[in-house]
């Protein structure tokens, strides 16, 4: 039974379980921290890639165009779709950093990075063919931010390491990311 829980189920019985035995609380947080911190780079950036390559023009159609609210210009409707599709990795990098999980933060946002440079020469059918700049700047945007949230929780020679881990994952975007480490740190 315990298998076949949903992800809210799953939470009310943890919950329940730790209410009742609260001795378990630091075994539990020792499981979950290993859980979070269990996913690769290259996992992600497959995750990321095949989101983003999977928007398709069906969706693009029905979110760009006339509405009664006005119109949508597709290149638009294509932004906030790719945006949607890795939203989940996005969040999850949030998470790692206000959990003080670094090492994983770190990982989930190379793996983003990874993921959207696999994306930056893609043939897509779908919405990518309509904002092949997309992966790009949506790199830049994902690093900036990353900086930006780990400002206290990492040193300069920890972020130093970080955006030539970065480089290892998205050569082309060298200068790219050499920038943005340049303006991070003189803000």
């Amino acid at each position: 039974m315990l298998e076949r829980l949903a992800g809210e189920e799953a939470c009310a019985v943890l919950s329940r379980l730790l209410e009742t035995h609260p001795e378990l609380r630091s075994e539990a947080e020792s499981i979950a921290q290993s859980v979070m911190s269990s996913q690769s780079v290259q996992d992600i950036a497959t995750g990321v890639s095949d989101a983003l390559i999977g928007v398709d023009l069906d969706a693009l159609s029905g979110r760009a165009g006339k509405h009664s609210w006005g119109y949508v210009e597709p290149s638009e409707a294509a932004v906030e779709l790719l945006e949607e599709a890795i939203e989940e990795w996005v969040e999850d990098m949030n998470r790692h950093v206000e959990l003080d999980l670094m090492v994983s933060a770190q990982t989930v946002c190379a793996g983003i990075i990874a993921g959207l440079y696999e994306c930056r020469k893609t043939n897509s059918d779908g919405a990518l063919s309509w904002e092949p700049d997309f992966p790009a700047e949506h790199a830049a945007f994902i690093v900036e931010k990353f900086l930006k949230l780990s400002r206290y929780k990492l040193n300069r020679s920890d972020r130093e390491k970080f955006i030539e881990s970065l480089v290892s994952h998205a050569p082309e975007w060298n200068k790219m990311f050499g920038r943005i480490a340049a303006e991070f740190a003189k803000g």
